[in-house]
């Protein structure tokens, strides 16, 4: 069961329709994030039936993006999703690009977090076979 549905996520992330590539948070501890995506025809990254590098990157982005506003959640004087922000992107292996109805998980493991930013590992899995993997910074906005 999940810990966030389809009907909620947005109110855990801050972007929204047509950008949302993840559906589901599955498992969120201390260390580590699951969501869920469903590869539609009609998200933007999508093309040849296939959805491409840049939404791949997109999904490990917001699965730490939705790690963040449910922790955020958890503190009742936190209203809105907190906004982040790749710093950087490296060791991006992109194996190879899931079709259209294909359901995704995503694995984010958190590496390190100091001074606002965050350095994770991100994994993504179709059908149990790792599609894309990279490692990401990503910077947490202080502006209110």
């Amino acid at each position: 069961m999940a810990l966030i549905n389809k009907q909620e996520i947005e109110q855990y992330i801050p972007q929204k329709q047509p950008i949302v590539m993840v559906n589901e948070l599955l498992k969120n501890t201390e260390t580590t994030t699951v969501s869920s995506f469903t590869v539609e025809t009609s998200n933007i990254f999508c093309e040849g039936g296939e959805l491409q590098a840049p939404g791949l990157i997109e999904n490990i982005a917001q699965t730490a993006a939705l790690r963040m506003g449910y922790l955020a959640s958890q503190n009742e004087s936190q209203k809105e999703p907190p906004v982040g922000f790749i710093g950087a992107i490296s060791k991006l292996s992109i194996k190879t690009t899931p079709k259209v109805g294909t359901l995704l998980t995503t694995t984010v493991s958190i590496l390190n977090e100091i001074f606002g930013v965050t350095l994770i590992k991100g994994e993504v899995f179709c059908e149990g076979q790792e599609v894309a993997q990279c490692e990401m910074k990503i910077v947490i906005s202080s502006a209110e």
